[in-house]
Parts: structure tokens; C-alpha cells; sequence
């Protein structure tokens, strides 16, 4: 049965603009940058503001639940996800706070189970062929690759896409500004998240129109490296005419 995934919730927004209009990035890590939950709602507001509707708040510090919540409240319109979700408890928890949607850092056969049946959309993390093939079996065609840089980059993501053919990724882990045109050119990648959009001086000096700007420079199109030619626009793939990159 196939899963109701992440990026059926986001295409319709900025997931390649989830932060989806195509190709887009995917949110900033917004807790594992704040310190509270009202750092984490400021960096937040900085986002809308450039285009992005969607944030993912990762759960790794004792603020997360709390700041998902207050995002929730502060940004209704945004659409707010909790990633690094590695058990039942943690999903639930999750759930509980309002999360729109959900974020793995690995994938096991426990995880999936409760996942495919948790009722929000979902973007589980793989980072090999077998993990891929375990997830596909459990319904799901729209995956993270992490860390992507680790894990073989976009050339890893080339050389898979004729096997399995019905399977897309949003890679995070390594994706830059200066590289996440590389990703962009491949057909199976729907999404990508970095860090770089809400660097942590930033936070630290409270400079809010840097994050909007990085934000807003990230959503650009995305162009070959050995041109400045268009690859993708919005829904319609352009290929760049110097070295036929997809």
C-alpha cells in the first residue's frame, strides 16, 4: 500500500519550495539553531517571509516539542514538521505537539510499522539500497537520503535511478549552496535540506533578515555548474545546452 508521504503534502507548497514550488529547499534544522522555544519562533518568522512554507523542527534538544508547538501557534499557515523521530514514543510525542509531518534519521522494520500507520505524512531516511528497498516495501516513494554527502552524493543518486525508478529523495547532510545545483539536476530528487539558510551567528546575533535572505537566495532556480543556464524551473525541466546535465 502506498504510504500518504511528505512530499504529497509539500508539492503543493514549497518541498521543492519545502520548504515545494520545484526545486525548492527544504527547511533549516530550526531547534538544533535556537535555544528556546522563542528563538526557535523568531527564526521561523524569518522564513515565511522568503517564500518557504515549510520548516522541519528536529528533536534533539528538550526545547523541540516545546518550540514545535509555538511555531504552531505563531505561524498557523505554516506548515511545521518534527524530524529525528526514532521511536514510537518520540512519534507520538511529536504527533502530540502538532507536527504536519515526520522526519526519520534511519529506517528498521519497527520504526516503518508504527510509521505507516501514525496518520501524518512521512519522509523516511535511508541512506543505502537496502534501506531503500525496505522503505519501498513498506509503501513508501519519496525518501531523505543522509547523509547524503556520506552516502555517495548525487552520484550515488544517478547511478540508483534506473533501479529504482519509482522512488525520489530529498538529500540532507552536506547539501550546500554551491552544491545543491548537482542535486537538482537529477530527475529522482524532489527536495533538498541544509543548514546554511540559518546559520548559528546569525541566531546569535539576532540577524533575522540574513536567514530571510539565505532563504530567499536558496529558492532561486538552480544552474549547471559549468554554465548559467536554467535547469529547472519551477514544474518544467530545462537542461543546460553545454553539457546536457539532467
Amino acid at each position: 500500500m502506498k504510504q500518504f508521504s511528505a512530499k504529497s503534502l509539500i508539492s503543493a507548497l514549497v518541498f521543492k519550495a519545502a520548504v515545494v514550488s520545484s526545486p525548492a529547499i527544504t527547511n533549516s534544522d530550526i531547534v538544533s539553531k535556537a535555544d528556546n522555544a522563542e528563538q526557535g519562533v523568531t527564526i521561523a518568522k524569518a522564513m515565511p517571509d522568503a517564500g518557504l512554507k515549510l520548516v522541519e523542527v528536529v528533536l534533539r534538544t528538550e526545547a523541540s516539542l516545546a518550540a514545535l508547538s509555538a511555531i504552531k501557534a505563531a505561524l498557523p499557515d505554516l506548515v511545521v514538521g518534527a524530524g529525528t523521530v526514532t521511536n514510537e514514543t518520540t512519534l507520538q510525542q511529536a504527533i502530540d505537539a502538532g507536527a504536519d509531518f515526520i522526519i526519520t534519521p534511519a529506517v528498521s522494520d519497527k520504526l516503518l510499522a508504527k510509521l505507516a500507520t501514525c496518520g501524518v505524512p512521512v519522509l523516511p531516511d535511508v541512506s543505502n539500497t537496502g534501506e531503500i528497498l525496505m522503505a519501498r516495501e513498506y509503501g513508501y516513494q519519496e525518501l531523505k537520503l543522509f547523509p547524503a554527502a556520506l552516502a555517495g552524493g548525487a552520484k550515488f543518486l544517478s547511478s540508483i535511478s534506473s533501479i529504482f525508478k519509482d522512488i525520489s529523495f530529498c538529500p540532507t547532510g552536506g547539501v550546500t549552496a554551491e552544491n545543491k545545483a548537482d542535486y537538482f539536476a537529477l530527475n529522482n530528487v524532489f527536495a533538498v535540506g541544509g543548514t546554511w539558510v540559518a546559520q548559528k551567528d546569525w541566531v546569535v546575533s539576532e540577524n533575522w533578515q540574513a536567514i530571510t535572505d539565505a532563504c530567499i537566495a536558496a529558492n532561486q532556480p538552480a544552474y549547471c555548474n559549468d554554465d548559467l543556464t536554467v535547469i529547472r524551473q519551477g514544474n518544467n525541466h530545462e537542461f543546460c545546452t553545454r553539457c546536457s546535465n539532467r
